[in-house]
């Protein structure tokens, strides 16, 4: 009993650091001043005047008009604005600690499940969620994992009280985990070591395909009996929604996306694609745009070339593919990472502004949310941060300001307080 209840103590001592309060509403506009701008659709303005008032983006040019400064004039000369960077297809706010059970929430019963809203699980209190921010993340797709058809996903900005107030864009899409061709073989059951096909595979893929059909012969039907599932279907079938198809070989990406065109589905996004690079035909014809997982891995075969995770995100754009970085395989806590996966790929020949839309406008467009996020332009929202220098490296990502729809939100989070708290303890000894 003593046990557990240190265990509890323990627990709840990590849970009870509270967030920063959320920012009010914008009240007084502001004008930044001086900085180089980095739009997000690949453009760059030197010397800009960024002003945003009641949330929103009301001028982005050069400080060199002549136009009158709205509201509190902010010096940012020397620094570097960009929009808020997106995190896509991750669990943010759904688990808090692992090995907390009650705590997590990014999974349900059941290997169908595509009712399951991941959006009323969504803790916007969140120690993890705040972690984001001092990096510039500041928008993420809150997804349920696991299971088959794992759930519906939605669209949340990262300060608010509640998930109400931090949704952007709610159950935006369907999440499916395609079957693998291969598996590793269970060598404690006696099955030999390494990657064997997968009997199961054809199996898998007839009962995604009859679930597919049927949700949709459902929606075309007078059921007397609501079917949650079928009905959770429906948007992906009419357009409003998107199915994000996780797929990596190039044998399940081709599967995935012929079997979810057969079924009439309009927009269908592939996440991770390691091999999407061999899929381009297909991923061009049906205009399928891709999350890629983080850059930051090993490759998976012996005989890929070593920095092929470096390089596939170039790989696709170069071929005309809508490209987007998911990280996926990161922890909820390397999320914060993302500006610097990005910074991986200009490493390996892709453009610094062509890598910054991985992450804010390209993510924006694949979401579905481009129209007031993702990219710094006059009517869209202002959310956006200020970095004392490049944003996608790791010693230029310091934060001096940050705004979500235009509210000025705190960069203090646990981490920050307690570095604080323990940055002189050792100094000197």
């Amino acid at each position: 009993m003593k046990r557990i209840a240190v265990i509890l103590t323990v627990v709840w001592g990590c849970l009870s650091m509270a967030q920063q309060t959320p920012a009010p509403a914008q009240l007084e506009d502001i004008s930044l001043e001086g900085a180089t701008a980095h739009l997000g659709n690949g453009e760059i303005i030197e010397n800009a005047l960024i002003m945003f008032s009641k949330g929103k983006l009301a001028f982005v040019g050069s400080a060199n008009a002549k136009i009158a400064r709205m509201g509190n004039v902010i010096d940012v000369r020397g620094k570097h604005i960009y929009p808020g960077l997106i995190a896509p297809a991750k669990s943010l706010g759904l688990i808090e600690i692992n090995a907390v059970r009650a705590s997590n929430d990014q999974d349900d019963i059941g290997e169908l499940i595509p009712h399951v809203r991941s959006l009323i699980a969504y803790n916007a209190e969140s120690q993890v969620v705040e972690s984001m921010r001092p990096n510039g993340v500041l928008i993420g797709q809150t997804t349920p994992q696991g299971g088959t058809i794992s759930g519906t996903s939605s669209i949340v900005q990262f300060d608010a009280w509640n998930w109400e107030d931090a949704a952007i864009k709610v159950d935006d899409g369907i999440h499916l985990h395609w079957p693998g061709s291969f598996i590793r073989g269970r060598w404690w059951l006696g099955e030999p070591r390494g990657f064997q096909p997968n009997t199961d595979y054809i199996a898998k893929i007839d009962e995604i395909s009859a679930f597919m059909a049927n949700a949709k012969a459902y929606g075309k039907g007078n059921a007397k009996e609501v079917n949650p599932a079928f009905a959770a279907m429906q948007g992906i079938f009419d357009g409003s929604q998107r199915l994000y198809l996780y797929a990596e070989s190039e044998k399940e990406i081709i599967d995935g996306i012929t079997a979810a065109k057969n079924a009439g589905i309009p927009h269908v996004v592939l996440v991770g694609g390691y091999q999407a690079h061999k899929t381009i035909p297909i991923l061009t014809k049906y205009n399928v745009p891709v999350l890629v997982r983080q850059t930051h891995t090993l490759p998976e075969m012996e005989d890929d070339a070593y920095d092929h995770p470096y390089k596939l995100p170039k790989l696709l754009v170069d071929a005309g593919v809508l490209v987007g970085l998911q990280n996926a395989g990161a922890s909820n806590f390397q999320t914060r990472n993302l500006p610097f996966y990005a910074g991986q790929v200009v490493g390996y020949g892709m453009g610094k502004e062509e890598a910054l839309k991985l992450v804010t406008g390209n993510t924006a467009k694949i979401l579905g949310i481009a129209d007031a996020y993702g990219t710094l332009e006059q009517g869209k929202s202002a959310t956006l941060f200020v970095s004392e220098g490049d944003a996608l490296d790791m010693q230029g990502n310091r934060l001096t300001h940050a705004f979500i729809d235009g509210r000025a939100i705190s960069l203090e989070t646990h981490q920050t307080e307690l570095w604080k708290r323990y940055v002189g303890k050792y100094k000197g000894e």
